[in-house]
């Protein structure tokens, strides 16, 4: 778009505080109505569509969906195609508790024919306490690394061909150049596919949307 040109951006957000109430309860009607309530402060204010980088809400999204006055990008379906695009065939997946004990990436997955394996329970505990106590609040640890990698690893000897960073703080400490396999960045994947969106009106993955966009959350 030129030097120094963007789209035009608008964000809005709840404290995270009355997502994770609603998330410690499994309130998912609680976390739809959230969601909503961004998505009609954004519609008021002129958005064309909308995005959430957060994977583990992405479970509400089923049904915010047909209730929301505008069309969501829906990061999985986002993942999914890249990794058809580039030619893997297994995943590991990794992210909260919340996200990994629900159909947010299988049912994307399995939609282009792709297999997928998730951390054993122990394992979904220990990355959820390093996200939720850890890297939330900006804390770097060389063990959160090295366990990290220790799970990719052992995903990486069950047969996958790359790893899903289902969660947006995940990429704060991992990224190629430290897993033993190739990543797919998910909040990454998705700006770029909001950014193709509002720019070029490009077909990339939407929940029932058409038109450019030109203001994303």
């Amino acid at each position: 778009m030129g030097p120094h040109a963007h789209p035009e951006v608008s964000m809005h957000t709840h404290s995270l505080a009355e997502y994770v109430r609603c998330l410690d309860r499994e309130d998912w009607r609680g976390v739809g109505a959230l969601m909503l309530a961004s998505a009609s402060k954004l519609a008021t204010i002129g958005a064309d569509f909308l995005i959430c980088p957060d994977n583990t809400i992405h479970r509400a999204l089923a049904d915010v969906g047909p209730r929301s006055k505008l069309p969501w990008l829906h990061i999985a379906e986002v993942v999914a195609s890249e990794a058809a695009e580039r030619g893997y065939r297994r995943l590991g997946i990794l992210g909260t508790c919340w996200l990994l004990s629900s159909d947010v990436y299988p049912q994307q997955l399995a939609a282009r024919g792709l297999e997928w394996i998730l951390p054993g329970p122990a394992e979904r505990d220990e990355i959820n306490r390093i996200i939720m106590d850890e890297l939330v609040y900006g804390v770097s640890r060389v063990q959160a690394i090295l366990y990290f990698q220790r799970v990719i690893g052992r995903m990486r000897d069950k047969g996958c061909d790359a790893v899903v960073l289902g969660c947006t703080e995940i990429p704060l400490i991992m990224d190629d150049a430290n897993c033993a396999l190739p990543t797919l960045d998910s909040t990454r994947l998705l700006a770029r596919a909001a950014l193709r969106r509002a720019v070029q009106g490009a077909a990339v993955p939407a929940s029932g949307a058409s038109s450019a966009c030109r203001q994303i959350l």
